[in-house]
């Protein structure tokens, strides 16, 4: 049943690319413009014509008011041609420039082999100190800076149906993670995303959906309200902790996702490879996760998504890091305010099957939390008020594990124990200001976050049988931190 799902998307993929390889393209229809540019051409040499004769009417006079005059010296006889007027530089408009997709080289509507090719990238930075105590209350204090995103975006719509998405990442900075992998690398790393999506109800020609699409490729799993909302638009300079576990922080799995509207309704299906290492599109021999998403939108301000996934494990490779879960968001946005609310339950499963069985069970279990993030515009449209609050809760005392960045990164202080981040009681809250220079094309990000992650760790400790042998103690950690973050974040 599991990969009955994968092959049924597979065969409707494969169905749109077969429509479109065998149905002619179209030929492109005859617009007399060589006519038209003749008429400009003629009107054009006509207006410059009149220029001309208008120009030399005024020399004309020029000569015969200087003969009339005789107190005019021999050597102001002759009236010198005036300086030309300097040319009036065109101004740019660098907001306009970069919304205008500064990037698009090529767009035929007409042509049926190519419709257009555009390149963008986008660009973000953000520097970080921070401020805390470690399980044990040892106090810490390090500063980090990053290059979290330098990457190149191509965008390639094809054969009337089809739009090519292949994105690369050209920065790999870990230099806030442990030796030996704390590198910054300029230059390929990998690619993000590598999609092919193909418009169904274009294709086929269907009034059945409103929209109609199935993708395949690499691609980030769309569960959660944060997780489809881009890193250019995003409210916060990272995501919160719950939405990064349930996407599977930085994976992006080989998938196929089919896509529809009708109304006010959207619905998804996706079918996902658990292979989590690679470079570009991954093997489906380690597993499969099945998602599902429903979205009710009544009114332009409002929507409400009930998402669902759930990971068939057949291998070592674990693309999303937990069994199953279920995420219900909604947003609501007016032109002043507005709101996003969350509310997660999962399960993670067994666990790494690397670590010891200790780990595994301690990182078994259920998982749940919920999240609010309200912002108001402070000047409308330029800057921006954001807070959020998050609270998540485990079963086992590693249920939970902070995101990779930035309290899981290296410290300076070599005895600070953080527990890599894991435990089974956060509570979280940001505070932030966005200004925005030119929309999501250029804007800077400030915030201060708390994080609070509790653990309860059961240790195993040995005495003598005669004492009764070996007994369990609970121990409790509690790792707290105060981060400062500031960004600059760029795209066209």
């Amino acid at each position: 049943m599991n990969s009955r799902w994968c092959q049924l998307l597979l065969a409707a993929f494969a169905a749109c690319s077969c429509l479109a390889a065998a149905t002619p393209p179209d030929k492109p229809a005859t617009t007399g413009a060589d006519a038209t540019k003749q008429g400009k051409k003629k009107k054009k040499k006509n207006k410059n014509k009149d220029k001309t004769d208008t120009a030399q009417t005024n020399r004309d006079d020029g000569k015969t008011k200087s003969k009339g005059n005789d107190k005019i010296d021999d050597a102001k006889d002759v009236i010198a041609p005036s300086a030309p007027e300097p040319k009036e530089h065109a101004k740019v408009n660098w907001c306009e420039f970069l919304a205008d997709k500064p990037g698009r080289f090529y767009e035929n509507a007409e042509n049926p082999w190519l419709q257009s090719f555009t390149l963008g990238g986008r660009f973000h930075y953000q520097a970080i100190a921070v401020d805390g105590n470690d399980m044990y209350g040892r106090n810490f204090h390090d500063n980090y800076d990053e290059y979290r995103r330098f990457r190149l975006e191509t965008r390639t719509k094809f054969l009337r149906y089809y739009t090519a998405e292949m994105d690369v990442n050209m920065v790999s900075d870990n230099r806030y993670r442990d030796p030996p992998d704390n590198e910054l690398d300029w230059g390929y790393d990998d690619f993000d995303t590598a999609i092919i999506d193909c418009d169904l109800a274009k294709a086929f020609n269907t009034s059945m959906f409103d929209e109609l699409s199935i993708a395949y490729g690499k691609m980030k799993m769309p569960i959660t309200e944060e997780q489809r909302q881009s890193s250019k638009a995003i409210y916060t300079i990272e995501r919160s902790m719950l939405s990064s576990k349930l996407a599977g922080e930085e994976s992006r799995p080989t998938g196929i996702l089919l896509d529809a509207s009708k109304g006010h309704w959207r619905g998804r299906l996706g079918c996902f490879s658990g292979e989590d290492d690679a470079d570009l599109l991954g093997a489906w021999n380690d597993g499969i996760t099945q998602f599902y998403s429903l979205t009710w939108q009544p009114r332009d301000d409002f929507h409400l998504a009930l998402d669902y996934s759930t990971t068939h494990r057949s291998g070592t490779d674990d693309a999303l890091g937990y069994q199953s879960a279920v995420a219900l968001g909604s947003t609501y946005e007016t032109k002043r305010w507005g709101v996003q609310a969350s509310l997660v339950y999962g399960d993670n499963g067994y666990g790494d099957p690397t670590d010891s069985a200790k780990n595994r069970a301690n990182r078994q279990g259920d998982f749940y939390g919920a999240g609010i993030m309200p912002w108001y515009w402070l000047v409308e449209d330029q800057l921006q008020l954001v807070c959020r609050y998050d609270y998540a809760r485990a079963e086992e005392s590693e249920g939970l594990q902070l995101s990779s960045r930035y309290l899981r990164g290296h410290h300076e202080d070599p005895l600070v124990d953080d527990k890599n981040g894991r435990g089974d009681l956060y509570n979280s809250w940001y505070l932030g200001l966005n200004y925005y220079l030119c929309g999501d094309n250029a804007k800077i990000m400030a915030g201060v976050q708390f994080e609070d992650m509790a653990s309860r760790d059961l240790r195993k400790i040995d005495r003598p049988r005669k004492q009764g042998g070996d007994y369990y103690v609970t121990d409790y950690g509690d790792l707290k931190a105060f981060s400062y973050l500031i960004g600059f974040r760029t795209a066209f």
